[in-house]
């Protein structure tokens, strides 16, 4: 065995038999036979050296590209890791303040609720202080008017009772002037028995007062006036209600009595006598308890010839004057009605 070449990959020598090459032949012959064999060895080994240095660059590259790609795809995954994480970090910051604006949006709505109510309550609190204030001013102004209606009745009966004094001091006057009386029987002289110089009677002798009809009891009078009153007989009622006013004239019941009157005169459509009916009953006795219900009557009346104005008035006057009334109450649903305030601007 001669050794003829070595192989690169091995490193290793390679040995050729001497007999394969050199025992059949000989001379020439065997070497160009050698030359030849070892031509072929050489371009194999070549082909093989090759081939062997491009498998193996092949799979030197083959790491270094898969490397290159897996690290670009490390680094884009860590790029939308980062990416995520800010958006979850602005996510979580918008969260937070946004968190914080609604409750800063729903404390001003509480407080904007708060200070509604309390608002409300003021205003309510002023509407009602107002109200009360008003209230006790028509109070007041009522009750003012009622002093001074009752005045005016005062005066009104104090200016009666003068003028029943004068006719009852007139009376005695002329009681006091009659001439004496003739002789008296039994042929008595003239002297005898005639009224002493003073103008009073003898003893034992009734004064010589002019005869008066008597007067018929007022309680039953007056009952029967409302009985035929509400029964519809107006005119025997009037008839009653004057005997009234008539032979009592100082009686708390010749107000309601006169009240009546003008009652008939607005159920008969009389409408300027109720009025004048209902008027001296607002002047002469004011502190009746029909002054009320005559002062809405005669502000209808007054409607009712198409007087607006002066109902209006009337009826104003008359929640001003009884403004806790169910009259003044009904004077302000005729208002309401007439399109008109209650208290004139």
């Amino acid at each position: 065995m001669i050794p003829r070449s070595e192989n690169p990959d091995l490193g290793h020598p390679i040995f050729v038999a001497e007999e394969t090459w050199g025992a059949p032949f000989g001379g020439a012959a065997a070497c160009t036979c050698y030359h030849g064999r070892v031509m072929q060895i050489s371009h194999s080994i070549r082909n093989r050296i090759l081939a062997v240095a491009l498998f193996a660059a092949v799979i030197a590259l083959a790491p270094v590209r898969a490397h290159a790609v897996s690290k670009e795809i490390i680094e884009l995954q860590t790029q939308v890791q980062q990416l995520l994480d800010m958006v979850q970090r602005l996510q979580s910051t918008l969260d937070t303040r946004f968190g914080v604006l609604q409750n800063l949006a729903q404390q001003t709505a509480d407080q904007a609720k708060q200070m509604s109510a309390t608002v409300n309550d003021l205003q309510q609190k002023l509407n009602s202080q107002n109200e009360t204030v008003g209230g006790k001013v028509d109070t007041v102004s009522g009750q003012v008017q009622s002093l001074n209606d009752s005045v005016d009745e005062l005066k009104t009966r104090i200016a009666k009772l003068d003028k029943t004094v004068q006719d009852l001091q007139a009376q005695l006057q002329n009681m006091q002037t009659a001439p004496p009386s003739g002789a008296m029987p039994g042929g008595a002289p003239a002297g005898q028995g005639a009224m002493p110089p003073s103008g009073l009677p003898a003893a034992g002798q009734a004064p010589s007062t002019p005869q008066m009809s008597q007067a018929p009891p007022l309680q039953q009078t007056f009952q029967s006036g409302v009985r035929d009153y509400n029964a519809g007989k107006y005119q025997v009622a009037a008839d009653e209600f004057q005997d009234v006013l008539h032979y009592y004239p100082l009686d708390d019941m010749a107000g309601t009595a006169q009240f009546y009157l003008g009652e008939i005169a607005y159920q008969q459509k009389r409408y300027d006598e109720a009025v004048n009916a209902y008027n001296t009953v607002l002047e002469g006795f004011s502190g009746n308890p029909k002054a009320p219900t005559a002062q809405l009557h005669k502000g209808l009346a007054l409607l009712a010839q198409n007087k607006k104005d002066a109902g209006v008035h009337e009826l104003r006057l008359l929640i001003q004057r009884h403004p806790r009334t169910p009259e003044a109450a009904a004077a302000r649903t005729k208002l309401n009605a007439l399109g008109a305030r209650a208290v004139a601007k």
